[in-house]
């Protein structure tokens, strides 16, 4: 029997460990974050939820960049009353 070789195609629909890996977070963050509509919902394939991973990636793309903010502590502390 010959030997089965892989695809040279990168699969459009993945599962839900793969698609989690793919957006590099846990299986549990990304559930959460599919409850949270921030990624897709996953599309029915008979009985198996897959993730569109064009889809994915419009969600990542989305998501927000890291804010470079600048901590100032004395930002936070109540302004002192001026003298009159």
């Amino acid at each position: 029997m010959p030997e089965r070789r892989p695809s040279p195609l990168a699969p459009r629909l993945v599962n839900r460990e793969v698609a989690a890996a793919y957006a590099g977070i846990g299986a549990t963050k990304f559930d959460e974050l599919v409850r949270s509509g921030v990624m897709p919902k996953a599309k029915r394939v008979g009985t198996r939820r897959l993730w569109d991973v064009h889809r994915l990636d419009a969600a990542i793309d989305d998501l927000p960049d890291e804010a470079a903010r600048v901590v100032n502590e004395w930002d936070d502390l109540p302004e002192a009353p001026r003298a009159r």
